[in-house]
């Protein structure tokens, strides 16, 4: 199943976020589940958030993924939504 991934950081985060990046691009490559990633970009262009597509076998996984994450883990986020997703258009 996919599940996407969406969260958005508090608010004057941006060093936390960048201070965790390598942990968290490692986290991506070694957990093998991520299909796309990106980070949401504010009006700066500043990277404020990120949308993660999960291709994993249920929510709880999901859950435990995220909660696992290292930009979690270093409490960048503000809020984070899990959504089962449908992959329709695409490669």
């Amino acid at each position: 199943m996919r599940i996407a991934l969406m969260t958005h950081d508090k608010p004057d985060h941006l060093h936390i976020r960048m201070e965790n990046r390598e942990a968290h691009l490692a986290y991506i490559k070694r957990t093998g589940v991520v299909e796309m990633a990106g980070p949401f970009l504010d009006a700066d262009e500043k990277m404020c958030g990120s949308l993660i597509i999960l291709e994993i076998k249920d929510m709880a996984s999901a859950e435990a993924w995220a909660e696992n994450d290292p930009y979690n883990k270093a409490g960048l986020f503000e809020n984070v939504t899990l959504k089962i997703w449908k992959k329709v258009i695409g490669q």
